[in-house]
């Protein structure tokens, strides 16, 4: 069976030993829906008879990390075929090894009530893999495979008591049995089947009992922790159809109890700089940032920029106004990131973002000091995001170009003000050391020998070293007072010569004159 092929050896071999003790082992959950779709599974799941006390005397080298029977058993890489576990003590702190690979072994289970819609209230061991896959979210995620000697062959076979390789087929998000239970059990799989919707690839849709049962128990995503629905929308926020989960999560009933005020601004229209409503905006603007692979905190922005507008609101029609849109946006969204348990670092880069997105900017209106102010407000390292974010906005917006000239222009006079000035500072010595070395008070001659020396650097940067400086200093120290000032009149023209060099590169760079 081809799909043999694409088992990891290590994977074969947790298998191998708990069937060699006498267990049951079948791979299950994701890693089999990716391998049938023929995508490489990013983590391996094995479900066995075998309990958890079982589980860790066959793999010694083991850790747990929850109460449901879960153990990640870590295996020493096959590399060149070496087939033996790496022994090591139980209840290893789980951090990441690259000599190791891990597996999570779960023993078969079935899950009692869900009291606050989340945990089962306690957990039982199954009889068998079926029952085990009955208890699962989705048909496409309710399949096991096994793999085991037969006959002296090594054979592979597809459980699949739910339907789930046809649904995979179909491109179909389908709960296990009965919807309204799989929901009320964990309301969090309700965000799961609208990021499956969207992370599988283009073309898969959720069933229609899905979609109607979902809608009717949105509600129950209140129950939820507020750091695992951050880490569902986190995982779909990374995708580059960002903006079609967003969208999904509207139409199912979701986003208002995760993101509710982006629907303050749906179906309310801007004024005659806008083609869109402003949750359309928001959606294209995120659209744009997605394709673009800006980063999360890019996306996050771009999808919150706007989000104080319908609160801002003045008037109606092509002339409405918006005054404090990005003031307000900016506090919504420190709530709203707060609410969803950002770390605080995150929440305030993305706010910041927010409440700049609106700089103003035009070509000979707007000076280096304006600049500098705003990149001291927004931090030198966030700036290009900052440009990013307004790029997102333009495009959202329906404009045709998202970086124009006059953006191109700003990123050169951000560069431009960002870089040190040359000047003598930049020397292995000071005016202090001149006066020492030369033994003269304070006056003209010392800015003049720092010039001179600032040129010979300019000319060659390793001459920027203390011992040939002091050395010129002397030799300078020597000269009359006129051929000093010619020799530092020299210099300061060579400096010219370079800071407009280094402009004329920095504007090629962004294409401006």
């Amino acid at each position: 069976m081809e799909i043999l092929k694409k088992i990891p050896s290590e994977v074969r071999f947790a298998i191998e030993e708990l069937q060699k003790n006498g267990f049951e082992a079948y791979i299950v959950g994701g890693c089999v829906r990716d391998l049938l779709r023929e995508v490489e599974p990013e983590d391996w799941d094995v479900a066995t008879s075998a309990l958890p006390g079982q589980i860790q005397a066959v793999f010694l080298n083991n850790y747990s990390d929850n109460k449901f029977g879960t153990i990640t058993a870590r295996i020493e890489k096959s590399g060149l075929g070496k087939r033996i576990p790496k022994v090591g003590q139980t209840g290893d702190n789980g951090s990441k090894n690259e000599d190791f690979f891990e597996i999570e072994i779960t023993p078969y289970r079935i899950e009692s009530e869900y009291s606050d819609r989340r945990h089962p209230d306690s957990v039982e061991w199954a009889k068998n893999i079926k029952e085990d896959l009955a208890r699962r979210d989705f048909t496409v995620n309710a399949i096991a495979l096994s793999y085991g000697s037969k006959n002296g062959k090594i054979e592979a076979e597809v459980i699949d008591p739910f339907g789930g390789r046809a649904d995979l087929k179909a491109k179909i998000i389908k709960a296990v049995r009965e919807a309204n239970e799989r929901f009320s059990e964990d309301a969090l799989r309700m965000m799961r089947a609208a990021r499956f919707a969207i992370t599988l690839g283009k073309g898969w849709i959720i069933d229609s009992k899905t979609s109607e049962a979902i809608k009717k128990n949105s509600s129950l995503l209140a129950n939820i922790s507020k750091e695992r629905i951050r880490d569902e929308f986190l995982k779909m926020m990374a995708t580059d159809r960002a903006d079609e989960g967003i969208e999904l999560l509207r139409e199912l009933g979701l986003l208002k109890n995760i993101i509710p005020e982006l629907e303050e601004g749906y179906d309310v229209g801007q004024n005659k700089h806008h083609v869109y409503d402003i949750y359309k905006h928001s959606l294209y603007s995120l659209r744009f940032a997605a394709r673009s692979k800006f980063n999360i905190y890019v996306k996050i922005a771009a999808l919150l920029h706007d989000v104080g507008k319908a609160r801002a609101k003045q008037g109606n029609g092509p002339d409405s106004t918006f005054y404090n849109h990005e003031v307000i946006g900016a506090k919504m969204a420190e709530q709203i990131l707060n609410r969803l348990k950002f770390p605080k670092r995150d929440s305030e880069r993305i706010v910041r973002l927010v409440r700049y997105h609106l700089f103003y900017y035009n070509v000979g209106e707007v000076g280096e000091a304006s600049v500098r102010r705003l990149v001291r407000k927004v931090g030198l390292d966030y700036v290009d995001e900052l440009l990013q974010v307004r790029m997102a906005d333009r495009i959202g917006s329906g404009c045709p170009k998202a970086e124009p000239y006059k953006l191109r222009h700003m990123r050169y006079l951000i560069e431009k003000t960002a870089k040190d000035p040359i000047s003598v500072k930049m020397l292995r010595v000071n005016g202090g050391d001149v006066m020492k070395i030369l033994d003269i008070l304070p006056g003209p001659k010392i800015g003049a020998i720092l010039d001179v020396l600032l040129g010979y650097v300019l000319e060659d940067p390793a001459k920027n070293d203390k011992v040939f400086l002091t050395d010129q200093v002397r030799k300078l120290g020597r000269l009359s007072e006129e051929k000093l000032a010619e020799t530092a009149k020299k210099a300061e023209q060579k400096k010219d010569v370079v800071e407009e060099k280094n402009d004329e590169m920095t504007k090629r760079k962004y294409w401006v004159t």
